[in-house]
């Protein structure tokens, strides 16, 4: 069987996957993660209005010549004005207005003394401090003004985005719709948590590690499920799942064996077969095809090897389907604090532990049939094949998980 690297493989996957253009109305509180559909142009200026940073005297700078503790400037107080609030009263000569935090800055003042630099006085009131124009003044517009573009279609949004949004007004924004994806785990020995575990069965974490990784991501799931190693029930549940999905993702039944069907169900739903096989280890003997248009990605039944690609195939994947750019494999050297001692034949990617430009091996096995061993690790040390043994105090690249 001719293996493909790893980066021609995920090439192969990205040539056929198309980024979802349909798009949904959402409420604002929901928008953090999503990717935008629309551009978003300023309605007004923000702030509407010119306003105070700080609680004081909205004043003319005019009347402050000469102002000092020892020497203060009287003004008398015309009126007071709150946040959410406004004054119709304008700002004379040797006119003050008590003004809070936020309030509109009223007519005729042009800047705002602190009130701790006067006597807060009520009907008339002491200045101490001389100041310019303009200062302790919020222009309205400053933030932006009518008719800027301030959000840009295909953004990622975050809580910064959200809070631009709200203050636009806007309840509801247009975001493209997240990939739905199918996951189906195959296997007579599988069972799910809850039923009861007979001779020779085992639990199925495939389907749990997947979905919920999926989850954290922000995709949504359309199916899952599991089945038994039936070429013609494997084939009629991919069907079923590919009514909704986006993108199909199995595992177990990809290598040579005799229960090893998926070869079978491939046959069985015309599928454009794409690849089999990668030079990598876990996760060798991945099959990925095309049904319907839409990808379909066998992983291997190993509980790790499953895992490994998920990230190194299937985030890539998701990435270009979704716009989450984010996703995509995130990668950093690190000086490795541990020994792996067997040789690679192939590109091998070991469990670990990331921190502060050091790295560790996770403890335990490394086989692709223990899944244990992952837990408390953030990335994947990425061993060149043909190294014959990783050392103390190597430079090594790799792949992040978080």
């Amino acid at each position: 069987m001719e293996r493909l690297t790893l980066q021609r493989a995920s090439e192969i996957l990205l040539e056929n996957v198309e980024k979802i253009e349909e798009y949904e109305e959402i409420p604002l509180w929901d928008a953090t993660g999503r990717i935008l559909a629309e551009d978003v142009y300023a309605l007004r200026n923000q702030p509407p209005f010119s306003r105070s940073p700080l609680d004081g005297y909205a004043v003319r700078s005019e009347d402050l010549k000469g102002a000092s503790r020892e020497h203060p400037v009287i003004l008398t107080v015309i009126d007071e004005v709150d946040a959410g609030h406004i004054t119709e009263k304008r700002v004379g000569q040797k006119m003050a207005v008590r003004i809070m935090t936020g309030a509109p800055i009223p007519n005729g003042a042009d800047c705002v003394v602190g009130q701790e630099d006067t006597d807060y006085g009520e009907e008339m009131v002491a200045v101490y401090e001389e100041i310019g124009a303009y200062q302790n003044y919020c222009f309205e517009g400053e933030d932006y003004k009518t008719g800027a573009r301030l959000l840009a279609k295909n953004m990622s949004l975050g809580f910064i985005e959200a809070g631009v949004l709200a203050s636009l007004g806007r309840e509801k924004i247009k975001v493209f719709r997240r990939p739905k994806v199918a996951v189906l785990t195959t296997g007579d020995e599988l069972r799910l948590p809850g039923e009861t575990l007979l001779p020779g069965k085992i639990y199925d974490s495939n389907l749990y590690t997947i979905v919920t990784r999926l989850r954290s991501l922000g995709m949504e799931i359309a199916y899952y499920g599991r089945a038994e190693d039936d070429a013609g029930v494997v084939a009629e549940r991919v069907r079923e799942a590919a009514r909704d999905a986006d993108l199909i993702i199995t595992t177990g039944g990809v290598s040579v064996g005799k229960k090893d069907i998926m070869h079978e169900v491939l046959t069985l739903l015309d599928c454009e077969r794409l690849f089999w096989g990668i030079a990598i280890k876990p996760g060798m003997p991945t099959l990925c095809a095309k049904y319907q248009g839409k990808l379909l990605i066998c992983l291997s039944g190993n509980p790790y090897g499953a895992a490994v690609n998920l990230e190194l195939l299937i985030r890539p994947v998701l990435a270009e389907m979704s716009g989450r750019y984010d996703l995509r494999i995130k990668r950093v050297n690190a000086v490795t604090e541990s020994e792996f001692p067997k040789p690679s034949r192939v590109t091998r990617y070991v469990r670990a532990r990331y921190a502060d430009g050091r790295v560790w091996i996770s403890e335990g096995s490394n086989d692709s049939g223990i899944l244990s061993s992952m837990c408390g690790c953030n990335c994947l040390i990425e061993i060149p094949a043909g190294t014959r043994f990783l050392r103390k105090g190597e430079m090594v690249e790799l792949v992040m998980l978080s």
